[in-house]
């Protein structure tokens, strides 16, 4: 039996010869392994690069990778004892490599079983010196090198570096921290998504299938996923599992399709702004006065005309209330004339109903004397230069504000409702609000533009369903049906494909669905005694919708609004439950905010030059040489790093089944041109392409 001493010094290769806190040289043995390791136990290639070694030291060995290997030609005699006999040598090539230092891995008993073995840790206390042995490691010391850390539940794949040891993650770690999957097209990105959200669910289901035959009772697995498919990979990703919603642009019944319903009451206004382009100046105030108002008188209870007049009475002790703040209606010149122009668009609007009881009759008549009073109160006769006392100005509002309270308005209606509140209102409703609080804040000849886009929002016959959908939909419904279904403990995947949404609107869409699923969280743990629920939302070609954007633009685009709420959803998700997978095929050009928050990695095949760069900079100095074989990583291969492994690792992701993987494989161009003789038939898809009367939609 050999003692551990004797089985050190058969596993040794060679002897450190150069230390540096990053970087470590080596002079491998004469008689060290040139191709096929075989005193490690099993036949294994060394020395390779990326692989492990082992530097025996004090309480453990040091775990290092092997960065490079070279041939050193010695001019003098270096072979075993030829000095002895004084017999001069011919120059003869020794084998030096550098590697880098990761971690420590230590002898670990097990308090139960007695039986030893092996701990990884991350981080290095004490740097070997120059004669320490370098070891190969054997088969269970790699093991556990690369199985490293507490709670890896699920197995993703294997090291073949590593002896193909079982490379398996902490969820908590890969979803709860964000993760970004970075690769070229044809690198295996799409199928790593998927087989991560499947072996995830997989795993959860044999667990909860534990725990279920511990408490002789059905239990669901409670997980959630939404994923944002621009492609309309996915939609047959994750057959077999349940649970799993598809929400299209066109309902399809024979492909699974619902109907995908973002209606534009959810809309908040940036998201508004956006769409319709509004500026600055006139338009978005417009807007955002119109968006208080129809989400204002969808929740009242008086008839439509008391409504509407409360409605207009509020708005106009806010337009008010902006005036006397900004001293307008008695600084004279041009803006008091303008001032002079809302009084008299104000009056307009107030009309005796016959709806209208005596007291709120008597308070309409109260108002328009006092619009009356404040025109006559110029102290200039002059109308290119009319000027305003404060008096009646003042006089003016608390006139106002008796006839709010009178229709049923309260005192903290004088202020702003939040035109971000997603109360229900139609697209006819929108428009009619825009137009009228165009004309009473004097800015009709400046909104032409934006409205003319809502219509043309409103008018189209594909986006009408998605937007402005026909059928009673509460929020309680949308948020059951979209995020998490409050029916049942099951778990839910939601899969979004918007291959068919105008291009327009797509950015929208995205930007809509991420923001109210963090809102939601949000809420849910603010009502939940701080309880989380658990969500991960995956963005696939993130490049597109997380883009790097420019800030000096004064109006904000559809893109650049995007972005901000991904970077929002990356700053603050955790907190709420809500982890991020981001997967791109052009890191260079995703936010830098976003991207900085991703604390785990799965790189596949890189060969950009700039993405190769960034992607340098997520990792620490000693460890950049790995990511130099992403270029020429095959498909399926990746290397894993970042907070959900304790090391990088390179990995080979477990087979994914040609049924369940995304629909995003290379056209095979010769055997269509060879083998196949399908026709095409243009009739039906033309058909269905045309079809926008709605029929089969619910």
């Amino acid at each position: 039996m050999n003692t551990p001493i004797a089985n050190a010094e058969s596993l040794q290769i060679g002897n450190v010869d150069f230390v540096s806190p990053d970087e470590i040289k080596v002079s491998l043995d004469l008689d060290a392994p040139s191709d096929i390791a075989l005193n490690s136990g099993v036949p294994r290639p060394f020395p390779r690069i990326h692989s492990y070694v082992l530097i025996a030291g004090e309480g453990g060995y040091l775990v290092s990778q092997i960065e490079w290997i070279t041939i050193e030609r010695s001019p003098f005699p270096k072979r075993v004892g030829m000095k002895d006999f004084g017999i001069l040598d011919l120059p003869y090539p020794l084998r030096k490599m550098s590697v880098i230092p990761l971690g420590v891995l230590r002898e670990n008993i097990d308090n139960e079983t007695g039986i030893c073995g092996y701990k990884f840790m991350r981080g290095i206390e004490l740097l070997p010196s120059v004669g320490d042995p370098v070891l190969i490691p054997t088969q269970t010391q790699l093991k556990a090198i690369v199985e490293s850390g507490s709670n890896r539940r699920v197995n993703i794949g294997v090291s073949p570096l590593a002896g193909n040891a079982a490379v398996s993650v902490d969820p908590d770690r890969l979803f709860g921290r964000h993760l970004a999957v970075l690769g070229n097209t044809g690198s295996g990105k799409s199928c790593s998504v998927a087989g991560l959200i499947r072996w995830s669910i997989e795993s959860a289901n044999l667990e909860r299938q534990k725990k279920q035959a511990q408490v002789a009772k059905t239990v669901s697995t409670n997980t959630r996923f939404i994923i944002l498919d621009p492609n309309g990979e996915y939609t047959k990703s994750f057959t077999g599992l349940s649970n799993v919603r598809v929400y299209g642009a066109e309902k399809n019944e024979f492909q699974g399709i619902e109907q995908l319903t973002v209606p534009m009451w959810l809309w908040n206004t940036a998201e508004w702004a956006a769409f319709t382009q509004a500026s600055e100046k006139a338009q978005k105030p417009t807007l955002v006065q119109a968006l208080r108002c129809v989400r204002d008188n969808g929740i009242t209870s008086q008839s439509p005309s008391e409504a509407t007049m409360r409605q207009y009475l509020k708005n106009l002790l806010d337009q008010n209330r902006h005036e006397m703040n900004s001293g307008t209606p008695w600084a004279g010149g041009g803006k008091s004339k303008g001032y002079s122009e809302l009084l008299k668009n104000w009056k307009i609007g107030i009309q005796y109903n016959d709806s209208f009881t005596s007291v709120e009759a008597k308070h309409i008549e109260a108002v328009s004397k006092a619009f009356d009073t404040v025109l006559e109160s110029s102290t200039s006769y002059n109308s290119e230069w009319p000027k305003y006392p404060l008096t009646s100005v003042a006089q003016l509002q608390k006139t106002l504000s008796k006839a709010h309270s009178a229709f049923g308005g309260l005192e903290a209606d004088g202020f702003p409702i939040d035109a971000d509140v997603p109360r229900k209102f139609s697209g006819e409703e929108i428009i009619a609000s825009i137009e009228a609080n165009a004309e009473m804040m004097g800015t009709s000849d400046y909104v032409g533009t934006m409205i003319m886009r809502v219509k043309t929002l409103m008018s189209d016959a594909k986006l009408k369903p998605v937007i402005n959908p026909n059928k009673n939909l509460t929020l309680e419904c949308w948020l059951d049906s979209y995020i998490c279904p409050s029916s049942a403990t099951d778990g839910s995947i939601t899969i979004i494909d918007m291959s068919l949404l105008p291009t327009d609107v797509t950015h929208i869409i995205a930007s809509v669905i991420a923001r109210v699923t963090l809102e939601a969280l949000q809420r849910y743990r603010r009502s939940n005694a701080g309880v989380t629920l658990p969500t991960v939302l995956v963005m696939e070609e993130a490049h597109t919708f997380i883009k790097r954007y420019s800030s000096d633009h004064v109006n904000e685009n559809a893109t650049a609004m995007c972005t901000k709420v991904f970077e929002k959803i990356a700053r603050e998700g955790r907190k709420y439950g809500l982890g991020l997978v981001l997967s791109s095929q052009r890191p260079s050009e995703l936010s830098s905010t976003v991207i900085s928050q991703c604390n785990s990695f799965l790189l596949h095949r890189l060969s950009n030059d700039r993405d190769q760069d960034l992607v340098s900079k997520l990792v620490p100095d000693n460890l950049r040489g790995m990511l130099r074989e992403l270029p020429s990583l095959p498909a399926r291969n990746a290397i894993l790093l970042g907070w959900a492994s304790e090391l990088p690792v390179m990995v080979r992701m477990n087979y994914l089944k040609a049924q369940t993987r995304p629909r995003s494989d290379d056209p095979e161009y010769w055997k269509t041109w060879t083998e196949s003789d399908k026709t095409v038939n243009w009739h039906d898809i033309a058909k269905e392409w045309q079809d926008y009367s709605g029929a089969g939609r619910d």
